[in-house]
């Protein structure tokens, strides 16, 4: 979830609004569907690839396209809502995302899926950011902490019972929809979204509507586009000169996407990002530990999925099955978090080095076990992993704003949430490349993939300390 300038917070809708829990219950109906949706490409991609053919490059980009198109539509998402209204962009991305659901469900070829999932990032992008302009408005005092506490539990469920839930209705196969059951799931929620909203959301809108700096939308969609494109493809077609040069112009472009934020702030326009946050320490700090995590977590969820089901022959509700222990963790590691918070980053490194630990220990049980490997085997290193996730996720965010200004945090939030995005794209381009370009069967690929997760863990570790030590003290 996303944030807008908490300077820009307007006064249409009451202190106390009377339909408040119920609209909180709608908005988090929303968060479950984005939730979902992030991750039951990875679960469901070997049926998908079956039943619509397509190569490894395919399974890639069923994630990225999603969240790539996310990554750039957040950038200006929350503006969105500050222009037109909230609750109307709520309910345009609520009715997107549903319908581009619908689209994935009917899709006829790879291609197409693929495209479709772009339309659900994009209005998933202008969905989610509304939420927290609309709780801020709703709520006040110990209200405000109760409603984003309500979060933690949606999360943990959606991240525990996701992939059950999907790899159940792969399996079942209704009506002998088979994989298009998941994208198919996704229509209640957003009938509930749409209907919920139109009844219960509060009007909210931004006293100071801003100048949308649609430019810099397209500079920061070009370049992310630019590097995730030849890192998807460039391995099936044998890494020519091309892919190379597109990386390097994807660098170029983003230093433009940097001179123009300061050109259109000098302007007095709003800009997409305040410049003034990469003069800042703590916050580039914050980019670097987020691409380079959020790139990990993301690129092994896709490939332990696809390892489980393509490589040990695993059907997908075993698959889901085996990987709760890992959504187990992630619940205990949020819990530890709040109990050792006073910690600062030092949590945030403990998380690190727990990731690193289990996916050593994932690595291991490979090395003695090998492709008879049974799901009780990786129970106790994905507890490990998930534990770490959840120590790491926890206070990340919070850590991160802590070396801001009060009237950067809107941009900076928009920023490290689209950079979340951006670093999941690319973990899915890059760990699966690596996954599917290594010779000699699927256990050496998963333990090579493994030990490059682990050098992304490393890098986290060593970039936490350009973090500030505490996070901001809670109001």
């Amino acid at each position: 979830m996303t944030a807008t300038d908490e300077s820009r917070a307007g006064t249409a809708v009451p202190e106390v609004y009377r339909w408040r829990w119920v609209a909180l219950f709608v908005l988090l109906a929303a968060e479950v569907m984005d939730m979902l949706d992030a991750v039951i490409t990875s679960i469901a991609a070997p049926s998908i690839r079956a039943d619509l053919g397509g190569s490894a490059t395919t399974v890639q980009w069923l994630g990225a396209a999603y969240t790539l198109a996310m990554a750039v539509g957040l950038l200006t998402g929350g503006r969105l809502g500050d222009v037109a209204g909230r609750k109307r962009m709520f309910l345009v991305g609520a009715v997107g995302f549903t319908a581009g659901s619908l689209l994935c469900a009917l899709a006829w070829s790879p291609e197409t899926l693929i495209a479709f999932r772009g339309v659900q990032g994009l209005f998933g992008a202008v969905m989610i950011p509304q939420g927290l302009g609309v709780i801020k408005e709703m709520f006040s005092g110990e209200e405000t902490s109760k409603a984003f506490g309500m979060f933690g539990p949606a999360m943990g469920l959606s991240t525990v019972g996701g992939p059950i839930l999907a790899d159940w209705l792969i399996d079942a196969d209704y009506f002998g929809t088979g994989w298009r059951m998941i994208f198919l799931i996704n229509l209640p929620f957003g009938l509930l979204a749409v209907l919920g909203g139109l009844r219960f959301l509060p009007e909210s809108r931004s006293a100071r509507p801003p100048r949308l700096d649609l430019v810099g939308v397209v500079f920061a969609g070009v370049a992310s586009l630019l590097l995730v494109f030849p890192l998807v493809q460039g391995r099936e077609l044998g890494w020519p000169v091309w892919t190379f040069l597109m990386m390097a112009g994807g660098v170029v472009v983003f230093g433009l996407f940097g001179w123009y934020e300061s050109r259109w702030q000098r302007a007095g326009a709003d800009p997409l990002v305040v410049p003034s946050l990469f003069r800042k320490r703590g916050f580039t700090g914050g980019l670097i530990v987020g691409v380079v995590f959020f790139a990990g977590m993301a690129g092994f969820s896709l490939v332990f999925s696809l390892f489980l089901q393509v490589g040990l022959g695993y059907s997908p509700l075993r698959a889901g099955l085996s990987t709760v222990p890992w959504s187990v963790g992630v619940i205990v590691g949020f819990g530890i978090a709040q109990v050792v918070q006073r910690f600062g980053r030092r949590v945030i490194h403990g998380g690190a080095l727990s990731m690193a630990l289990g996916a050593g220990g994932i690595v291991l049980t490979l090395h003695l076990a090998g492709t008879g490997v049974g799901p009780w085997q990786f129970a106790p290193a994905l507890i490990v992993t998930g534990t770490g996730t959840g120590l790491l996720m926890a206070p990340f965010f919070e850590t991160v704003l802590a070396g801001v200004e009060r009237h950067e945090t809107g941009s900076a939030s928009g920023a490290l949430t689209s950079v979340q995005q951006l670093g999941s794209s690319l973990g899915m381009a890059v760990l699966g490349t690596i996954f599917f370009g290594v010779r000699g069967g699927f256990v050496e690929a998963m333990k090579v993939t493994l030990w490059v997760e682990i050098g992304l863990l490393a890098l986290t570790f060593l970039a936490v300390f350009l973090l500030p030590r505490h996070s901001r003290p809670r109001e």
